[in-house]
């Protein structure tokens, strides 16, 4: 009999056919026994039938087309530049998208990240990090220059609350008009949000005040102005709820739907003027299960984070990849964000072996109940200067100073003024540098390691324990993808079995990865 004709009753088998994706498979009924197959044999009765569902049909076509991507898939950006170039390259060379993490990295690393990824990837699909400096909006035009100069055809805009000029800079200069006449986009924008209003600037057209003063400076053509009213500013928005590092937390189930909402309205309003934008998921995903549910609430793409800070090409410290794949979901923690402090705004971080997320409450709350650093009570004083800071305060001001006059002469002059603030500055120092401690591995820093992290990493170690992708040094970033994307064709297979009424065997509910050698 054909392999393809043979119907399995035992677990085994059954799994084997659910999880020859490529292949259509039936649930029939053949000289009275009950079984699975890919083409049904001559006389058996077909009881239910799910097509061939290999990864790259989850999601939205327009998407791949769009992205020139083999998988509805992104890989997100992770700051200073820990989703760095051989991640990102890994991902486009398996045919997924992935951003360079350019927040917080100097002009010269940048400029050369994306020379190097110019030059490997050429035309292939890839994306750079553009993230909102309302403090310091002339980091956006560096980052901005920096893609035109290199080609970058697709940037991932993070934590924008509005729209600014040098966003809407890179998104005009892509403008030409096609051979019908039409406005293409060569410049590519993948919005992150996480409310439904910052979702809406991103589904309409630029702006008219912001693409006037453009025009009237030179800094786009006329003919660019034009097309801008044609074109929404985003390609993509991606929903992001529960995530590591700046988030809200917000329920993936309840944001994606109405940010799905918000695009609708949109789209009924402007009618086939402006092309279609298409919406991702963000947040939670790190279990085949959880990129199965967010195609399933409608995303025509999802985008992982947390799980590929602990891949083989991340850049980040062997040791914090360590941690990482010991975490549980209950293992993350809210913490002072370092570039929001004074305003009380937290990141999401790893909690389990570091000591970042108490240290960094007990500055916030020294910040909240004084006026500078003089007003510290002097046991508050050695404890920091003892146990967390490990220096003087006068030390940490010092350098923290030769930074500011160099970087931010502005802020410098109102720390030398403002006592309060200066101590934002000070406590801003250590909240800084535990992320390049934790990127670099520092030893005589491990209690102090601030890691971006959400609950997706403990649910990818629960999936992963006792496989193949269970050690640190084999998660590599391609082979992650796959097994994620493999793993969520198998659940959305089953699930459309279960659908039409076939009960799936509790031997054959998960998707298996390959096991662990011996």
């Amino acid at each position: 009999m054909d392999r393809t004709t043979a119907v399995h009753s035992d677990p085994e088998g059954v799994y084997q056919v659910l999880s020859s994706l490529e292949l259509p498979c039936h649930l029939v009924r053949s000289w009275g026994r009950l079984g699975m197959c890919h083409v049904p044999p001559r006389g058996a009765e077909v009881l239910a039938t799910a097509g061939a569902m290999p990864p790259e049909r989850l999601g939205s076509p327009g998407f791949l087309r769009r992205h020139g991507v083999r998988l509805p898939y992104m890989a997100g950006a992770m700051a200073g530049g820990i989703a760095g170039t051989r991640l990102v390259a890994a991902l486009s060379r398996a045919g997924a998208l992935a951003a360079f993490g350019a927040a917080g990295l100097p002009q010269a690393r940048i400029d050369a990240a994306l020379g190097e990824l110019a030059r490997e990837l050429g035309d292939g699909p890839y994306a750079c990090n553009l993230i909102h400096s309302p403090a310091a909006p002339h980091l956006e035009r560096i980052v901005v220059d920096l893609c035109l100069r290199h080609r970058v055809r697709c940037v991932e805009a993070s934590a924008f609350i509005q729209l600014t000029p040098e966003l809407v800079r890179y998104r005009l200069t892509g403008l030409r008009r096609d051979r019908m006449g039409g406005a293409c986009a060569e410049h590519r924008v993948i919005g992150k949000v996480s409310r439904e209003e910052t979702a809406e600037m991103f589904l309409r057209p630029a702006p008219q005040a912001l693409v006037h003063a453009l025009r009237e400076q030179g800094r786009v053509t006329a003919e660019q102005a034009e097309l801008a009213r044609a074109v929404p500013m985003a390609d993509a928005v991606t929903a992001e709820s529960d995530s590591g590092g700046h988030t809200d937390r917000r329920p993936l189930a309840v944001l994606l739907p109405a940010l799905a909402r918000v695009r609708a309205r949109i789209a009924r309003e402007y009618g086939d003027e402006v092309p279609p934008v298409h919406l991702g998921a963000a947040g939670g995903i790190g279990s085949p299960h959880a990129v199965a549910g967010a195609f399933a609430l409608g995303a025509d793409y999802v985008v992982t984070g947390s799980v590929n800070q602990a891949a083989v090409e991340a850049d980040t410290s062997t040791a914090v990849k360590r941690l990482l794949a010991e975490a549980g979901i209950a293992d993350c923690v809210m913490a002072p964000a370092a570039d929001m402090f004074e305003q009380g705004i937290q990141v999401q971080v790893l909690g389990r072996g570091t000591m970042f997320p108490a240290r960094a409450g007990l500055l916030y709350r020294l910040y909240h109940e004084h006026g500078g650093l003089d007003e510290l009570p002097d046991a508050e004083r050695r404890r920091l200067e003892e146990r967390v800071l490990r220096r003087s305060l006068d030390r940490t001001w010092e350098e923290t100073a030769a930074y500011l006059r160099e970087h931010h002469p502005d802020w410098l002059a109102r720390a030398e003024h403002d006592p309060k603030h200066r101590m934002a500055m000070v406590f801003r120092w250590y909240l800084g540098m535990t992320s390049r401690w934790a990127a670099t591995g520092a030893p005589d820093r491990a209690e102090d390691w601030q890691v971006w992290c959400g609950p997706a990493m403990g649910a990818f170690n629960a999936w992963t324990t006792g496989s193949a992708l269970a050690a640190p040094a084999c998660r590599e970033v391609a082979v992650v993808t796959g097994h994620l994307m493999r793993g969520a064709a198998y659940q959305t297979r089953t699930g459309h079995l279960r659908a039409t009424g076939v009960r799936i065997p509790a031997a054959v509910t998960e998707y298996r990865l390959p096991v662990a050698p011996a």
